[in-house]
């Protein structure tokens, strides 16, 4: 019995997803950060890295987090401060920092 009432009905359609990622780092420097922990750890050239993927899920502890800093460093000849250091949990992290510690070290 409807009492007055109407009865709505939906149909859900899949909708294309738009996603849009902005980065400040550029590609070739996030490609350089991946190659470098690749090394790092030790990992298979088709173990799939991306800006996303962050150091815990790639399998690094806190010492292998040290060495991957470390290896950056000699990769881009810089110097990255101990609490800079600190914030990179992600290789866009990384990427976003070393641009910028370029770009300070060229001006």
């Amino acid at each position: 019995m409807n009492q007055g009432r109407s009865t709505l009905s939906f149909t859900m359609r899949p909708m294309p997803a738009c996603l849009q990622i902005c980065c400040a780092a550029k590609k070739e420097t996030v490609d350089k950060v991946c190659e470098v922990v690749k090394r790092q750890l030790a990992l298979d050239n088709d173990k799939p890295i991306t800006g996303e993927s962050t150091f815990l899920d790639l399998g690094a502890d806190s010492l292998d987090t040290v060495e991957i800093v470390m290896g950056l460093e000699e990769e881009f000849g810089i110097t990255v401060e101990e609490d800079n250091a600190q914030s990179i949990t992600t290789v866009q992290d990384a990427a976003e920092l070393i641009e910028k510690l370029c770009s300070e070290k060229s001006a």
